[in-house]
């Protein structure tokens, strides 16, 4: 049997978090929309979660999960782990990717680079590897700090609708903060064609309004009139090269369909992560969102990450 990813503390000892079983209500969650505070263990290639402190516990962070009505979750399988790297640029704009359409999980869809971690690999280990692999993108050590956001529980395909669901995974979202300028990193970046379609960079401003949008409501939602319509992504093009793309606004503040899931959009845990880098932008510097969609406040600060990860995980140095 696979060892197990994700593992729940509960009455005392640790269990391994089941394939047919919620994370989030497992762990005790409440009927309110959430997110979370979680207590964390950071180990090699695996997360031990609680409700409540314990010895080992190196970060309190925010979970959450997505709302879809009548989700249901086949048995006999564990829930695996996944890492996602929020990279922020000096000059605070963040990386965000466009999945091919030919990926069997999430086409089509923007994210920020990520997936799978490898069993005994150190978790920022991981997400810097999937940075790599995707974006070409390595970033020289000692020249980035980074910090544990939060964690989002994710079921694909996430509407009965859709099928039923082949992937359980809880994420992990990892702030990284480059000491190098938008510009100095979109020279070197080389997009991985078999992953990657599109990239483009986000500003506070778009990424609050991309964050205020809610997934599975009809919710319309009062947008600036400072937002731009449109944004400039890099479109991958067959021959190798990229070619510039303004994409219009709309498309970022598409919602989950619920017949189809090829439409192009942010994702929801997506829309969750740049809450989070938001709230931490706004504890860090003054106001970056004074312009630009309202974003609803979510957790306190003191519900969000407690403490950053401890040095020797994995390369780079933790931020405050």
């Amino acid at each position: 049997m696979a060892a197990a990813r994700v593992l729940l503390l509960l009455s005392g000892r640790p269990e391994s978090a089941s394939f047919a079983q919620s994370v989030c209500g497992r762990l005790g969650a409440g009927p309110g929309l959430g997110p979370w505070p979680t207590y964390c263990g950071l180990k090699r290639g695996q997360l031990l979660l609680s409700d409540k402190p314990f010895p080992g516990a190196s970060a309190r962070l925010p979970l959450q999960q997505p709302r879809p009505p009548g989700t249901e979750l086949p048995t006999n399988r564990g829930v695996d782990l996944g890492v996602a790297i929020i990279l922020q640029t000096s000059d605070q704009a963040v990386l965000l990717t466009r999945r091919t359409r030919t990926l069997r999980v999430s086409p089509n869809l923007w994210v920020p680079p990520g997936g799978h971690v490898e069993l005994h690999e150190e978790l920022l280990d991981g997400g810097l590897r999937e940075l790599w692999e995707e974006s070409g993108l390595q970033l020289p050590q000692g020249q980035f700090s980074w910090v544990p956001l939060g964690l989002w529980e994710s079921a694909y395909p996430p509407m009965l609708s859709w099928g039923l669901p082949k992937y359980h995974h809880i994420i992990l979202y990892l702030l990284v903060v480059s000491q190098e300028s938008q510009q100095q990193l979109q020279a070197r970046i080389q997009p991985n064609p078999s992953e990657v379609s599109a990239f483009m960079w986000l500003g506070p401003d778009v990424a609050a309004a991309v964050a205020a949008t809610e997934d599975w409501t009809e919710t319309p939602i009062s947008l600036s009139q400072d937002l731009p319509p449109s944004v400039l992504t890099m479109e991958l093009e067959d021959d190798g090269g990229t070619r510039p793309l303004a994409l219009p606004i709309s498309t970022l503040l598409q919602t989950t369909p619920t017949s189809t899931e090829s439409t192009e959009r942010v994702s929801t845990g997506t829309k969750f992560a740049l809450r989070l880098w938001l709230q931490h932008l706004g504890s860090v510097t003054s106001g970056p969102c004074e312009r630009g969609a309202h974003v609803d406040p979510g957790p306190t600060k003191e519900e969000q990450n407690m403490d950053p990860l401890p040095p020797n995980q994995g390369s780079g140095k933790p931020s405050a």
